[in-house]
């Protein structure tokens, strides 16, 4: 122990050897073999190494030391980005400098931090002679060529024939080649009646004027069934009706087929449409019904003409269209947009086959684009349970309706008079929103029906006095337009009833259309 001391006896004690070990303040010069002689009196045995060391805190020993704070900050970044830093203990400072962390990298880079110059000075590069002075076309003068420049900054051959391919994978094609499947087949002789008129003119001959542009004064509930027709050999996925007079209707199924009827008459199948791979999953006829778009889950847009059944142009982005639709106005009938699995609306020009504009805002697969306030704008519904309201060829949206409460909107309908569109709610409701602001009309809720996990159309009938629908269990819905109450529902189907439309002359005639395969006419 260091409190024996020679010159004293034996069991006699400086006063002044002893130095407590939690002593703040010496009143003499001890030396050092004092200073760290251990301490008196037995050790703890069941404290460990770690616990017996002398701390100051609670994680170990804290030494002062003098360290500016631009030292410490050029250590510290240096130590994280280079992964070394100064040894900043005093042992280190008497044997020299020495390094902790990787300290192969830093005798490799002289200790240097990282606000020391660690890259040689580059060289200065040499530039091409000035030329003669007194020579004004051959002078150069400052602006010489350095002697290594590189004066084409372009992609070599290799790369420009790889970045060519890969540009041309990329790009939408309109117009492809034509499919070898593209057929059409006619199945009724008489084309054309006896003035040269084709089967696109509406009759005259009927009870009802199918050219009158008032819609009837007063509707009422179907109340039999008229004809069925065995249509697709898969289930229907859509039905149109021809546009104004509605005397014919367009089909699209899960057979991958496009067919035309008779709603009077005979109400023959008047031709078939072939040319999809897979099933066609929205159609949408032109203002004057010369022509149609059909969208399919084969990544095709088509555009057929409705009389000679011959497909004019084919348009693709490589990605599924969900929906189409032509712009409404007499002089755009050469544009139309189509919604996108890649939660984009593209416009296209069907007399260049080129994009004219992408509308990309969605968060989801775009399910439906529906026309408003004089064709100005269009709405667009998606899978993010959002509306969006974008002003024609501007691709930023001007309005955005998304609500916790809201569910995704797979089907649209507009009413006759264009005030309203109804919104068919993949919570088992039928949501109503004015179309001037678009807004929510709360207490016009339309309820009962089962459509959760499919994307069954709604429609108005064409007094507006009217709603209807169809349900997951295959049956059809009539609600009342001003109670929000069912009038009437009836058993339309075996499988699903997912399409349904109201004659837009009749007073009580409407179609549906199910997964059975069949499309019937009620009256």
């Amino acid at each position: 122990s260091s409190g024996i001391n020679a010159e004293y006896g034996r069991d006699e004690i400086k006063p002044y050897d002893y130095i407590a070990a939690d002593a703040k303040v010496v009143a003499y010069n001890p030396t050092v073999e004092q200073m760290y002689a251990p301490q008196l009196g037995p050790s703890n045995p069941f404290k460990t190494q770690q616990a017996a060391a002398q701390k100051n805190m609670f994680c170990g020993f804290v030494e002062n030391t003098g360290v500016s704070d631009f030292q410490f900050d050029a250590q510290r970044k240096t130590f994280h980005t280079e992964g070394y830093a100064e040894d900043p203990t005093a042992y280190a400072s008497t044997v020299g400098t020495t390094y902790v962390g990787e300290v192969e990298k830093a005798e490799q880079n002289e200790g240097r931090t990282v606000f020391e110059e660690n890259k040689e000075k580059a060289k200065k590069r040499k530039r091409e002679h000035f030329g003669d002075p007194s020579d004004p076309e051959g002078y150069k003068g400052p602006w010489a060529e350095y002697v290594d420049q590189v004066k084409s900054s372009g992609p070599s051959e290799e790369q420009r024939a790889t970045l060519d391919e890969w540009a041309a994978r990329k790009e939408p094609k309109a117009n492809a080649k034509p499919d070898e499947n593209e057929k059409t087949i006619l199945h009724i002789e008489d084309t054309h009646d006896y003035q040269g008129r084709s089967f696109l003119v509406a009759p005259k001959d009927h009870e009802v004027n199918l050219y009158n542009t008032e819609p009837p004064e007063k509707c009422f509930l179907p109340k039999k069934l008229l004809h069925t027709w065995d249509a697709h050999n898969k289930g229907v996925a859509k039905v149109i009706l021809f546009p104004k007079t509605g005397h014919l209707m367009l089909s699209c199924g899960m057979d991958s087929k496009i067919k035309l009827w008779e709603l009077y008459g005979k109400r023959r199948c008047i031709r078939t449409y072939s040319g999809h791979a897979k099933a066609v999953r929205d159609i949408v006829f032109s203002n004057d019904g010369a022509k149609f778009l059909s969208a399919s889950y084969d990544r095709m847009i088509k555009l057929w003409d409705t009389e000679t059944g011959a497909c004019l142009s084919r348009f693709t982005t490589k990605k599924i269209p969900y929906c189409v639709q032509f712009h409404p106005d007499d002089d755009k009938q050469n544009f139309f947009v189509s919604g996108m699995a890649d939660k984009k609306i593209v416009g296209w020009d069907i007399n260049t086959g080129e994009i004219t504009q992408e509308y990309d805002r969605h968060l989801g697969a775009v399910n439906t684009i529906t026309f408003i306030e004089r064709n100005i704008s269009f709405v667009s519904t998606s899978d993010d349970k959002s509306l969006r309201v974008w002003d024609w060829d501007i691709p930023v949206d001007r309005k955005h309706i998304a609500d916790p409460s809201m569910h995704a909107i797979p089907s649209c309908s507009l009413s006759a008079s264009g005030k309203w569109l109804a919104c068919q709610s993949m919570d088992n409701k039928i949501s109503i929103f004015a179309t001037q602001k678009l807004r929510l009309n709360r207490k016009k809720v339309f309820k009962g029906h089962m459509v959760a996990g499919y994307a069954c159309q709604c429609n108005f009938s064409p007094d507006n006095s009217y709603l209807i629908s169809g349900d997951a269990d295959g049956r059809c819905f009539i609600w009342d337009w001003k109670t929000t109450k069912v009038y009437k529902r009836f058993k339309a189907h075996d499988g699903v009833c997912i399409g349904c439309a109201w004659l837009p002359h009749e007073t009580s005639k409407i179609v549906t259309c199910g997964w059975d395969g069949k499309i019937k006419l009620w009256d």
